[in-house]
């Protein structure tokens, strides 16, 4: 029998699996009412029972999140309908297995102009557009974990607003990586990998920028991310690297090699035992032999490369079999050198995206994404004041193919 006085901070987990690539939703919940929260099947009795800091799961159905399929929810519609100049959000096109919000659809009956769900293009022509109005985990299936963080001091409510659990999990992004079964999404058209400032790399990062891009909370996640891949005694390769690696401090029997823009930025980086300055958007490919590395690790990098399947297919080629090239990155950037394309595409789909690079280079398997969100941010930040939530984490990675 649940303690239904009981309020706690807790940690969730979503995992579940698409078509390729298997995925894997973290979100902190900051006060859970376990009276007034609503939790599927027996987890609210599982966590109740549970240690603090002991994680327990469950098997959930799509009908346990609320996430059934309905045919009835894939709609034809006209090509005309398709206004986002109306939502003053100019030169976006429409692209097959790419999401927009609804509100970009004029003159259809049952949308509004408010609505800002996501909906996905299956398929269109000049004429007409197949719209799949479903939930992007719709008819999906997965296990839903949780731990409590801390048991937090009872207080007295009335009323308040009840959270369900499952749908709090599946809000805002939440399947929008995986790709419309056997058809990659159209990622690749017109100026997808322009930016605004096209001026060659090295004058932008010709100064040094000793600075972190990521809160201590948000580096604390890309770190013990790079915690399960980056094993002892391994070959690390720092792409795109800069004055910090985010490698765990205790992982101490790996040699790391960086590879980046600005020379003093990699001097200042302590784990690197060697580095080269290399610009990537020049040349993409990598100046290193064959199976040289056992990991390849970028952070908060990916978004500005040009060419990004040509420096894919470059690291499996510097990979072991069975390395791993695992990628992290957050909703900051400098805008000027950014893709066009990143900036449009939800969070959720940018994981789509790379996950799309490691198909197009070929030669990957054990595709996985993580996304890790509504952590507290640290008091002590400077942004603190105007963001309450620490910076998401997003991770793809992916595993060289044994040679056969």
């Amino acid at each position: 029998m649940v303690d239904r006085s009981k309020h706690a901070s807790v940690e969730m987990s979503l995992q579940w699996q698409s078509a390729d690539a298997t995925h894997c939703e973290r979100q902190f919940f900051e006060r859970v009412n376990f009276w007034r929260d609503v939790f599927p099947g027996r987890l609210a009795d599982r966590l109740d029972a549970a240690a603090p800091g002991e994680w327990v799961s469950e098997d959930v159905s799509a009908e346990d999140l609320l996430l059934e399929c309905n045919a009835g929810d894939v709609r034809q519609i006209r090509r005309e309908h398709f206004r986002p100049d109306l939502a003053k959000v100019m030169n976006i096109q429409p692209r097959i297995g790419r999401f927009y919000p609804r509100h970009f659809l004029h003159g259809v009956s049952d949308l509004f102009s408010s609505d800002r769900r996501p909906c996905r293009i299956l398929d269109m022509d000049a004429q007409a557009m197949r719209i799949d109005f479903n939930h992007a985990l719709a008819g999906h299936h997965g296990s839903l974990g949780g731990k409590i963080v801390e048991i937090l001091e009872y207080k007295q409510e009335h009323g308040g607003r009840c959270n369900d659990i499952a749908q709090e999990m599946t809000q805002n992004g939440p399947g929008m990586q995986a790709r419309i079964p056997e058809r990659e999404t159209d990622f690749f058209s017109d100026e997808s990998f322009q930016r605004m400032d096209p001026r060659d790399d090295s004058e932008f990062y010709q100064q040094a920028r000793l600075v972190q891009h990521l809160d201590t909370q948000a580096i604390a996640h890309v770190t013990e991310i790079y915690a399960r891949f980056v094993q002892p005694g391994t070959q690390v390769l720092d792409l795109m690297s800069s004055w910090v690696s985010h490698l765990p401090a205790g992982l101490t029997e790996i040699e790391v090699t960086g590879l980046g823009m600005n020379a003093e930025e990699l001097a200042q980086n302590s784990r690197l035992q060697r580095y080269q300055v290399h610009d990537l958007n020049r040349d993409p490919v990598l100046p290193f032999a064959d199976n040289s590395f056992d990991s390849v690790i970028c952070t908060v990098s990916v978004e500005y490369l040009l060419q990004p399947v040509a420096v894919f297919e470059q690291v499996r080629r510097v990979l072991k079999p069975g390395g791993r090239f695992v990628l992290t990155f957050s909703d900051r950037w400098f805008p000027t050198k950014c893709i066009y394309l990143w900036t449009e595409l939800h969070p959720f789909e940018r994981m789509g995206l790379v996950l799309a690079y490691f198909r197009a280079a070929g030669g990957f398997s054990g595709l996985g994404s993580e996304s890790i969100r509504y952590y507290p941010r640290p008091e002590d930040d400077p942004h603190a004041q105007d963001r309450a939530f620490s910076d998401p984490v997003f991770a793809v990675w992916g595993s060289k193919a044994s040679v056969a």
